[in-house]
């Protein structure tokens, strides 16, 4: 009898199969990393940084560009910053008289805090 023509098949059934389990794995595992794949990092935060970061320059144009009052019993407003520059160079062309004003505005805009209350332990 003549084995030869068998074990030859045999060895081709084996290696098919070999081939064949390591294709399914192959394609499972690329079907794993694709589908169990999270997305990427720090999008969902980068979004909210980027609305956060909007509102806030929003807010900070409103500000600089923008005539406002601060306090109006004591008679602080904010300019913009082009007025604001003219009403210093008016006023720096006598360098005394704007640092006096300078001073008295600080102190209206910074009033001293009021004394504490004497302690009844003392």
């Amino acid at each position: 009898m003549n084995t030869e023509p068998v074990r030859e098949r045999t060895g081709i059934a084996y290696a098919t199969a070999i081939l064949g389990s390591l294709l399914i794995v192959i394609a499972l595992v690329w079907a794993m990393r694709r589908y169990a794949q999270p997305s990427p990092l720090g999008t969902e935060r980068a979004t909210t940084r980027a609305r956060a970061l909007a509102e806030l320059r929003a807010g900070e144009s409103e500000v600089l560009n923008n005539v406002a009052w601060i306090n109006q019993s004591s008679g602080i407003v904010r300019l913009r910053i082009e007025d604001a520059m003219k009403v210093v160079e008016k006023e720096w062309v006598n360098p005394a008289a704007a640092r006096s004003n300078l001073f008295s505005r600080v102190e209206k805009a910074n009033p001293p805090p009021p004394k504490p209350a004497p302690s009844p332990f003392e």
